[in-house]
């Protein structure tokens, strides 16, 4: 199977593992001219909207320079994201300003915008770049201070991790694992509407919650399916994962055939949850089911669907 890049997937920056260790180089990557920053304000990302780009993109991410992050006077130190060649890439948080855009005086084809609305506009490279971007920024606005001693805690290599300067303790960001998942009863397919969001517009989506400690995918799979619809599960294959930044997450999607076919719901968790034919699934994925809806392209669990759809 050919592996599928979903939105927030498909990062091209060199991690540079080596160099976040190196507080010099990291100090002079920052001042260096030809170094850029990704700004973020309130987790909302800087874009450059145009009609020039290379590629036919009329969007992308809102690289500034050293020089002009300076204006801003931020004091949180940036995330040093990766390099492009040799050259460094970093994110800053500049929430602290009331109003970057008109403080740094941009052209109106720079905007600040809501992070899950870019990931709809962006090249697959640059949505990937915000998702490592936002991810880290939230994990830092949440973890400031250590969880073994309760004092404020310092970022260290580049913002990969955060030391105590107390206790020694280090913190490092996480992620999430949740297990999304579509079960099959031959032509039918598993599809559920949570309490809150999805209820609200009336959406259907693949079932998923996520992966407890000492758990294995599978059994998640299972145990998920079991507790939100009362269906047993049998066997699991997995398809592809996806990076979700909201905060941290990373879903791992799956198929699996079900062993039981009759449905009980977990009221507090699901609104409803019911079998759909694969005609129905196949309409809906058009837009063109009059009643059934389900995610768009963005979300992992659309291709999921689709995946099941496509195999007869």
């Amino acid at each position: 199977m050919t592996d599928i890049v979903h939105t927030f997937a498909g990062n091209p920056l060199d991690r540079g593992d080596a160099l976040r260790r190196d507080p010099d180089w990291l100090a002079a990557a920052a001042r260096d001219p030809d170094s850029c920053y990704l700004p973020m304000w309130r987790l909302n990302v800087l874009l450059e909207d145009g009609d020039a780009y290379r590629d036919n993109d009329t969007h992308r991410l809102g690289w500034l320079s050293p020089a002009r992050i300076q204006e801003l006077d931020v004091r949180t130190p940036p995330v040093f994201l990766g390099l492009v060649g040799d050259r460094a890439r970093f994110a800053q948080d500049v929430s602290a300003v009331e109003e970057p855009l008109r403080d740094l005086d941009l052209p109106s084809r720079f905007r600040f915008e809501d992070s899950r609305a870019a990931g709809m506009v962006l090249p697959a490279t640059d949505a990937g770049i915000l998702a490592q971007s936002r991810s880290q920024l939230a994990w830092h606005e949440r973890h400031q201070f250590c969880s073994v001693c309760g004092t404020r805690s310092a970022p260290a290599r580049g913002g990969h991790v955060r030391v105590c300067p107390n206790c020694g303790a280090q913190h490092f960001p996480r992620t999430d694992p949740v297990a999304i998942m579509v079960i099959s009863d031959g032509d039918r397919c598993l599809l559920g509407q949570a309490a809150g969001r999805l209820a609200r517009i009336g959406m259907y989506s693949a079932l998923a919650g996520f992966i407890d400690q000492g758990e294995s995918i599978e059994e998640a799979v299972r145990r998920e399916v079991r507790e939100e619809a009362g269906v047993e599960v049998g066997d699991v294959r997995y398809h592809s994962s996806q990076p979700w930044p909201f905060p941290s997450s990373l879903m791992i999607g799956c198929h699996g055939d079900a062993l039981t076919t009759d449905i009980r719901i977990d009221p507090v968790e699901m609104a409803d949850v019911r079998w759909f034919p694969r005609d129905e699934a196949r309409l809906a994925l058009a837009g063109e089911h009059a009643t059934l809806k389900v995610p768009g392209p963005m979300a992992i669990a659309h291709h999921l669907i689709r995946a099941w759809v496509d195999e007869s």
